[in-house]
């Protein structure tokens, strides 16, 4: 048993052949035990079992699910451990203002007011030609019983224990406090290498401040993390350090990255978007409270299921401008957004309880003019179901109830406050239908992230949908679907124009768009694009995804010669 970056390692022996049936060599049972151990403390395990020739069977266990690697794969997916930087301290002394230096983004929402990173944050730098994992963590706050710093704490410490060297930041310009000591005794306790990192040393002059933190037993560095300065020597002692412990990670060389699909979860504040990206990725990864707002930054995190790789992106409640006070809560929105920009699928959480607001509705219609795929997620579908339920006990308890099932012909068999689940999923996707409209094409779930109820069938249907969004049409296939399957008078408005399209081809994918050749003079009305579309959609199957459409006008002049313009 060893330890790399991190990653727990297990070696034993089975007999039998690698792909086969196998059987378990003596002591073997006592490794798989281990495994399930460090599996529940959710550290990743790399299982390598000897069939008597070497090793040829590796696998990896992570949170108690197991996939294989064999051969090759293998090594690309030792490769992809890169060796961990955590960044720890207080609240407000400059860990996402490092954080962002170090990855060379904006990650990281950075404001003066304390406490607003809470979830863990990660990011790669790459220094003198290898690679590093940067982890932003929340100021900790040991002794504080509230709920979110209690939740930080928890954050941080699951990113310590992975760590391969730690960075602890202090305030040079406020010396040693009571909990710097407090955090530096934390970190001494994990045995794992740590470094002092003296931020806001913005002169020459004022490096004398960092000596103070010399007492934490642990090298120091006085940096600047807003203007870089110090941070390569910084960064050089973390490599030799990792270098000297584990060996490292060198840079990948430009080795193309495996399809991934880029999944937006956004909605309202206080919705369930960090329960359901908790209950996708099988762990805690983001932070959970009744509190609205509790999210700040996005949330990245990679799952792995059935062979198919995803990227979750936890994003910050959405609400107008009015409604959000302080600096950060603006800047979450901003970072919401453009975690929504990047995306492949955006799921729209709404809150079955509540129904569709008007809220839901300004998110959705920025996720349809960003040409995201958009799948709608109702949930906390069993407390709409309880709801529904009770106000249907309610209304059989009244007068009016009494007397509709009187004149019904009584209860037929049922109790008055039955509840038809069908008929009550059929009546509320009318409902959100009849609000967003303009959503037509993107499909509705109906789960609970708290209890687990059919998020498996989730991971499906953004299968189905990233596909349709990546779907070519040929061009041949495109114009005889036209010619034999389309009757284009049935589109036109009347007292128009007949529309004539000579020609359609498909220019470019995610999300599809179409190039159409036609004898209008003007653009085509907004009602022709949305016939052809479904008809598209009828055909094609393009679930989930927008449609663009651009058309090639013919000019007034070019009568004779036939020519087009945009």
């Amino acid at each position: 048993m060893a330890d790399w970056a991190g990653l727990t390692v297990l070696v034993g022996k089975l007999f039998g052949r690698a792909g086969g049936d196998v059987g378990l060599a003596p002591g073997a049972w006592l490794i798989l035990r281990q495994a399930d151990h460090a599996a529940q403390a959710r550290v990743p395990v790399l299982l390598a079992f000897d069939f008597g020739g070497g090793i040829r069977y590796i696998g990896m266990l992570a949170s108690r699910r197991f996939c294989c690697l064999c051969g090759r794969g293998a090594e690309s997916f030792m490769a992809q451990q890169l060796p961990s930087l955590v960044i720890v301290g207080r609240p407000n002394v400059g860990k996402s203002t490092l954080f962002n230096r170090l990855t060379g983004t904006r990650r990281a929402i950075v404001t003066d007011e304390p406490g607003i990173t809470r979830d863990r944050i990660y990011g790669k730098a790459e220094w003198r030609g290898r690679e590093l994992e940067i982890v932003d963590t929340g100021g900790i706050v040991p002794r504080d019983k509230e709920l979110i710093p209690r939740e930080t704490l928890k954050q941080a410490r699951v990113a310590i224990e992975k760590a391969a060297v730690l960075v602890m930041v202090v305030d040079s310009h406020a010396g040693v406090t009571p909990l710097d000591e407090e955090l530096a005794q934390l970190l001494r306790g994990t045995g794992k290498p740590f470094f002092v990192a003296a931020n806001k040393v913005d002169a020459t002059s004022q490096e004398s401040n960092a000596a103070a933190f010399h007492k934490f037993g642990a090298p120091v560095f006085p940096i600047a993390a807003e203007h870089g300065t110090g941070v390569d020597d910084l960064l050089d002692a973390a490599l030799a350090e990792i270098g000297a412990g584990e060996g490292g990670a060198d840079a990948a060389g430009g080795e193309a990255e495996p399809d991934i699909v880029e999944v937006a979860i956004i909605g309202r504040p206080n919705v369930g978007k960090s329960t359901l990206l908790n209950r996708m990725a099988g762990e805690d990864r983001s932070i959970v409270s009744p509190i609205p707002g509790t999210t700040m930054d996005n949330v990245d995190t990679e799952v792995v299921r059935d062979g198919h790789r995803y990227r979750f992106v936890d994003t910050a409640g959405i609400r107008r401008k009015g409604k959000t006070v302080l600096v950060a809560e603006k800047l979450s929105v901003v970072m919401a957004r453009r975690g929504l920009e990047r995306a492949d699928v955006a799921l729209l959480i709404v809150d079955g309880e509540m129904g569709v607001t008007q809220g839901d509705a300004t998110i959705a219609m920025y996720a349809e003019q960003s040409g995201r795929s958009v799948i709608i997620v109702i949930n906390k579908w069993d407390l709409a179901v309880e709801a529904a339920r009770k106000a249907s006990q309610r209304d059989a308890a009244t007068a009016k109830g009494k007397a509709r099932r009187v004149a019904a012909g009584g209860a037929g068999g049922r109790n008055p406050g039955d509840l038809d689940k069908g008929t009550l999923l059929i009546e509320y996707e009318k409902l959100i239908r009849g609000k967003l409209k303009f959503l037509s094409y993107a499909p509705i779930i109906f789960l609970s992230a708290k209890t687990g109820e059919r998020t498996d069938k989730l991971f499906s249907l953004i299968d189905q949908v990233a596909l349709a969004r990546r779907r070519r049409i040929a061009t041949p296939e495109l114009n005889r679907w036209l010619k034999e399957d389309v009757d284009l008078q049935r589109g036109t408005t009347p007292k128009a124009r007949p529309v004539r399209i000579y020609y359609i081809t498909q220019a470019k994918i995610g999300p599809p768009t179409f190039l159409l050749f036609t004898n209008q003079k003007k653009p085509l009305h907004f009602s022709f694009e949305r016939f052809l579309e479904n008809q598209l959609r009828e055909k094609f199957a393009f679930i989930g995804t927008p449609m663009r459409f651009v058309q090639r006008m013919k000019k007034r002049s070019d009568r004779e010669g036939g020519g087009l313009e945009e």
